[in-house]
């Protein structure tokens, strides 16, 4: 009854959808600007490819869903989720990770979160050392997760496979994730994705942690 009563929901908001679309969204950074970490073929690959195609595909399974919603087609309704729930997660995922980087690796947070994560992890290299180990032993593809327990207040490490939205699954607010799928590292460092990951940590835009981590606590 969970999933009929959120359609049910969703068709209530029908007209709003039918004039909304995702749209791509640029990043803050030219596709170089993350160099020598990110090369730019990897870049431009993930950004105008695979982040594209999740956003058009959703953009479908949304039109699908809208239709299912008006013709009273439950049993399509249900089976469109998986697209929403695949390609949406892509879309949210992709949009917070472009954010996340920054070509002036700042390398550690200041402030509150660090004050969190000192508290949460007992060292900022604690947190680095175990959401790298969780990230790094992903099986086939996700996400590696650092986000925030608004029900018990503090800090928390997850992992997601595929494209499963952290929120929507966990119910952790997202502050930085990590993707290893292998189109994010892959033709730079092949199977190597220890090295990946511990390198990404060169480029972490710890300025845009920090304010999702301020926003998490006040919302």
């Amino acid at each position: 009854m969970s999933v009929v009563s959120s359609l049910v929901r969703l068709a209530r908001a029908a007209p709003f959808a039918a004039r909304f679309k995702h749209t791509l969204p640029p990043l803050p950074y030219a596709y170089n600007a993350l160099e020598p970490v990110i090369s730019r073929e990897i870049m431009e690959i993930h950004h105008t490819k695979h982040h594209a195609a999740y956003v058009n595909n959703l953009n479908v399974a949304e039109d699908q869903l809208k239709d299912y919603v008006e013709r009273g087609d439950v049993n399509s309704m249900i089976a469109v989720q998986n697209a929403v729930k695949f390609n949406g997660g892509g879309h949210i995922n992709h949009s917070i990770f472009w954010n996340n980087l920054t070509p002036l690796g700042e390398g550690q947070p200041k402030g509150d979160l660090l004050a969190a994560i000192q508290r949460d992890f007992g060292s900022f290299d604690t947190l680095k050392t175990q959401l790298a180990s969780k990230t790094v032993a992903i099986q086939g593809s996700g996400w590696g997760w650092l986000g925030y327990n608004k029900e018990r207040g503090k800090l928390d490490l997850a992992v997601c496979s595929n494209q499963d939205p952290l929120q929507a699954t966990t119910g952790l607010i997202p502050l930085l994730g990590i993707d290893v799928w292998e189109h994010a590292y892959y033709l730079q460092y092949k199977n190597v994705r220890g090295d990946y990951v511990k390198a990404i940590w060169n480029i972490v835009n710890w300025k845009d942690v920090s304010a999702r981590y301020d926003a998490a606590i006040k919302g």
